[in-house]
């Protein structure tokens, strides 16, 4: 019984914070028609969340982009499309891997660091130090994170998925000798302007939940430095489940239907 008024009491709080994200997302979009932000903490929170976070992500999308062609480009072959392996690969980094895995990234990174940063400040009566300068945390703090993430996710995401396509060209034509020409040309034959398009509304879709969700956990963070800890985690997992959450509805906007990439 105690367990269960345990986790009772942890799904209630949970969704009281969820709330309050929803809330401060609104408050964050009011302020910026307002064009209320401090630039000079814009500009250093967009170097800690691109640079900072760009070979971690070029990593990741390089690798990624082996491994798709690794299992790919064998099927492929066997069935007479070898010309394909680019274009699918193109196709997938661009509507799916690239945005979500960049993201993905930048939630584990980024997000953790915006909720242990503020939930540092909230714990040691920081916040309350700005109430009383008559500085509102949104402009001051939240704002300038969450312009940082909305703006070089899209950038890392381009980034990311031209990594990804040079790896897996090399594979396509290191191990199953798919002439580099074949496979760019099927990229060009997949790829439309639209699957750019549709990865940068994502990339900022979601640069934009990983910062509201960091920056909510950590002002609604209580009990010390038990509580610093939980808010990071607990963010993180909220910020992963949002971004598949929105990937799933802005696929299905942006792809519904029947149709091909070939034909466009």
């Amino acid at each position: 019984m105690a367990s269960q008024r345990s986790s009772n009491s942890t799904l209630r709080m949970w969704f009281q914070r969820l709330t309050a994200a929803v809330f401060l997302g609104g408050q964050v979009i009011v302020h910026l028609c307002r064009g209320r932000f401090n630039r000079r903490i814009t500009i250093e929170q967009m170097a800690s969340v691109g640079p900072d976070s760009l070979l971690i992500a070029l990593v990741t999308a390089g690798f990624v982009g082996m491994v798709f062609t690794i299992q790919v480009a064998r099927e492929f072959i066997y069935f007479g499309a070898g010309t394909a392996v680019g274009g699918v690969l193109g196709l997938s980094l661009t509507r799916e891997l690239a945005p979500v895995l960049t993201a993905v990234v930048l939630a584990g990174r980024v997000g953790s660091a915006f909720a242990a940063e503020i939930g540092t400040m909230r714990v040691t009566e920081q916040i309350d130090a700005l109430h009383i300068l008559r500085t509102d945390p949104i402009d001051y703090l939240v704002l300038p994170r969450f312009l940082a993430c909305c703006l070089m996710l899209p950038l890392l995401t381009i980034l990311s998925l031209l990594t990804g396509m040079i790896g897996g060209l090399v594979i396509a034509a290191s191990l199953y000798q798919i002439p580099q020409s074949v496979f760019i040309n099927s990229v060009r034959s997949f790829l439309q302007y639209w699957d750019i398009i549709s990865a940068l509304i994502k990339s900022i879709v979601f640069g934009g939940l990983i910062s509201i969700i960091g920056c909510s956990w950590g002002l609604t963070t209580s009990g010390g430095a038990k509580g610093v800890g939980q808010s990071t985690t607990t963010a993180v997992v909220t910020s992963l489940l949002a971004i598949f959450v929105a990937n799933f509805f802005l696929s299905w906007v942006m792809f519904q239907g029947l149709g091909s990439a070939l034909v466009g």
